[in-house]
């Protein structure tokens, strides 16, 4: 067909009396001008006939996977092997009198090839992913780290592919000459290499999820993993910043995970109250009388009270008179009615532990410490309730005859020295 029509093209210019040369220039640039014609309208019409179909086929269809590759234009990127085959199968017809050009152009056509073939990779692998994140898996293990892992494999496969081109080499002569620069290649690669062994020992060991809540003070971070790559993990804070944290970090450093105690389905509280001891003192019957007024107490003072006074029986001699009232203090009865105040607190978890207990006791006084589970893990609503258990308590112990100890303020010594 070319050289038939080279013939007519040929016989028409020498009617003019144009020269030879210009006669085979002329012809080339119509030849070359209706193959890039060609590609174009073909690739057109793939585009628009083939992947208009496809594109109709999967909004029809109930699977996401070829909605995700319509969404990552898969089958669009695919049409662009068109062009480049027409180009592979014209060409060598348009200079197989100039070998030169011929070698140099189906160099290009190749070079075009691959990049096609690497665009539409990412494309899959991008579908790929985002498929894997509509499965409840995505949660647990993310693949990202993986899929740019596969990523890098690609472009250096790639990579060696152009420069084998380039040279006219053969791929697995260029690999084997890569074996001298490995070292040099572990340098430029280091952060990756640790990344991806880093990823598979937090996914194997599910050490770290996308969407768990991390502590991590060495960089900073306290609040939700929000993406997991190969180099890098960021975490959103709670005061909305960003934290990247390397990947590898994460295996050979320590970091808090959360995610135990929300899985749990409760969050603990853990408050101490400093109590002055100078204001801890045994009950007189009078105190045991205020205070079994208490629906908190009055089951612990009766109960306390019938066990000495049985005890008290089988004491020989003369009996220690109100001997039961040396058997309490007011910071007993104080524990016994926290600890009653959060059993009968419905935001408090009783399937779980709940104690009140002392501390070792510091020159900041007594702590007593509030040990417990709250029903709801939502900050704010935690908070609140932590909150509102500690007024409550701060309050109250003024009722047990107790004092909270504070260090005395600017003022506290100001009004003492001016009372003298």
């Amino acid at each position: 067909m070319f050289l038939r029509f080279e013939e007519l093209i040929r016989e028409w210019l020498n009617r003019y009396g144009l020269s030879g040369n210009f006669v085979m220039f002329f012809l080339k640039l119509i030849e070359i001008g209706a193959v890039i014609l060609l590609a174009v309208i073909a690739y057109h019409i793939v585009k628009i006939i083939v992947v208009y179909i496809i594109h109709s086929v999967a909004k029809k269809t109930k699977t996401k996977w070829d909605d995700y590759l319509v969404k990552n234009h898969f089958f669009g990127r695919l049409s662009y092997f068109i062009p480049g085959y027409i180009f592979y199968l014209l060409l060598p017809m348009i200079f197989q009198d100039n070998p030169v050009t011929l070698k140099v152009t189906m160099l290009l056509v190749k070079i075009y090839g691959l990049v096609v073939l690497v665009w539409v990779i990412n494309s899959f692998l991008k579908a790929a992913e985002d498929i894997y994140q509509t499965y409840e898996m995505s949660k647990i293990r993310s693949i990202r780290g993986y899929i740019q892992i596969v990523k890098i494999i690609v472009y250096t496969i790639a990579g060696i592919l152009f420069i084998a081109l380039l040279v006219n080499r053969s791929p697995l002569a260029l690999l084997a000459g890569l074996g001298a620069a490995s070292a040099v290649l572990l340098l430029i690669f280091r952060d990756s290499i640790l990344g991806f062994v880093s990823g598979i020992q937090l996914a194997a060991n599910d050490m770290l999820r996308t969407g768990d809540w991390i502590t991590m003070a060495k960089y900073g971070a306290d609040g939700t993993v929000i993406d997991v790559t190969l180099t890098t993990v960021k975490v959103k804070n709670f005061d909305n910043t960003i934290t990247t944290i390397p990947t590898y970090s994460l295996v050979s450093d320590a970091f808090q995970n959360w995610r135990g105690m929300e899985e749990s389905g409760v969050r603990r509280i853990k408050r101490a109250i400093n109590v002055d001891m100078t204001t801890i003192r045994f009950c007189s019957p009078d105190m045991l009388k205020r205070f079994s007024r208490n629906p908190y107490l009055q089951e612990f003072i009766e109960t306390n009270r019938s066990a000495m006074d049985r005890h008290h029986t089988l004491l020989e001699g003369d009996p220690v008179d109100h001997v039961q009232e040396f058997t309490l203090t007011n910071l007993n009865l104080f524990i016994v009615y926290m600890k009653e105040y959060l059993m009968h607190n419905e935001d408090i978890s009783l399937d779980h532990t709940l104690m009140v207990r002392h501390l070792h006791p510091t020159d900041t006084g007594l702590p007593v410490e509030i040990y417990a589970f709250s029903k709801i893990q939502e900050w704010k609503t935690y908070e609140e309730i932590q909150a509102g258990i500690i007024n409550h308590l701060l309050a109250a112990i003024y009722y047990f005859d107790l004092k909270v100890f504070q260090s005395p303020a600017g003022t506290d010594i100001r009004e003492r020295k001016a009372g003298g």
